[in-house]
């Protein structure tokens, strides 16, 4: 079967191009699939807002209500980046209830990713780093609660470290936090996940893969897991303006086929997000997140 994909033409909040979260790669991700032809009718999926009664599973209640009114502190705001407005609380909405689906989706099909999501900053108490609400710490609450599953692995590949996914499921013994990051990155203050691996400025394609290689079969090992949410930030890239580490696109690939191929060769449903990624070159940037959706549909 073709990959089934999650996304909302919302997902753009419709950032002035000049902004250092750069807005715009949503819609030219989907145009560079669809080029691809892996972006089809048939796999489409379109997904709603989360609910409140699932966001506030994963972050503070009060929080919660300030964003879906728009009604966001402004110290907090500045600690996302941006303001929360209609278009942004709206974005955030559908692309957490976007994760939960493609959760739901790789539980049915074996693997499916959102062309969203991997906000990994957010907090149970507030959002931070870009990032409004946490997704993938929100489906796996949810799919948690509904007895969908009992054992979550998160595998976080983005430059910086998971600091919000760490703080929101530290409590919750079901699900395991791997993230490997930049070490001298964002945040500052990192909140420990359940194995942090932190790379030197400069890590490229061959010490980047052999790290992760080592480190694989260790995560698989650790319980029978039911789902993978795997983050593939390409923020790692040697040309993003915000990494630090050196990976060429080559090394992305090769990433990506490491991860998903290793759990889905152990028959575990596998939910890919795309993460960070940030660059003046907005089609190549999307490119790059295309990356993870071209290995992925290898193993629809």
């Amino acid at each position: 079967m073709p990959l089934q994909i999650v996304h909302h033409p919302d997902y753009d909040a419709g950032f002035a191009v000049n902004h250092r979260f750069p807005m715009s790669k949503y819609p030219l991700l989907m145009e560079a699939l669809r080029s691809r032809g892996l972006a089809r009718p048939e796999t489409a999926n379109l997904p709603d807002p989360a609910p409140a009664c699932w966001l506030k599973l994963a972050h503070a209640p009060d929080y919660v209500e300030q964003v879906l009114a728009c009604e966001v502190p402004e110290k907090i705001e500045r600690e996302i980046g941006f303001p929360v407005g209609p278009r942004v609380s709206l974005r955030a909405q559908l692309a957490t209830g976007g994760t939960v689906q493609a959760a739901r989706l790789a539980l049915q099909h074996g693997i499916a990713c959102n062309a969203a999501g991997g906000s990994h900053h957010a907090r149970r108490a507030q959002g931070a780093g870009f990032c409004t609400f946490n997704d993938v710490a929100v489906a796996s609450l949810v799919l948690l609660a509904e007895g969908a599953i009992q054992n979550i692995l998160i595998v976080d590949l983005d430059v910086h470290q998971g600091d919000g996914t760490a703080d929101i499921l530290k409590g919750e013994p079901r699900a395991f936090t791997f993230s490997m990051h930049g070490d001298r990155n964002y945040p500052v203050r990192k909140i420990a996940s359940g194995l942090d691996i932190a790379l030197p400025d400069g890590t490229g394609d061959a010490a980047y893969l052999e790290r992760l290689a080592s480190i694989l079969p260790e995560l698989a090992a650790r319980a029978r897991w039911d789902i993978v949410f795997y983050n593939a930030g390409v923020d790692v890239h040697a040309e993003d303006r915000l990494g630090r580490l050196a990976l060429s696109d080559n090394g992305l690939r090769a990433r990506d086929e490491m991860v998903i191929g290793h759990f889905r060769a152990l028959g575990i449903p596998l939910c890919g997000v795309i993460g960070g990624g940030y660059s003046t070159d907005v089609a190549r940037l999307a490119a790059r997140h295309a990356i993870l959706f071209e290995v992925a549909s290898g193993y629809a």
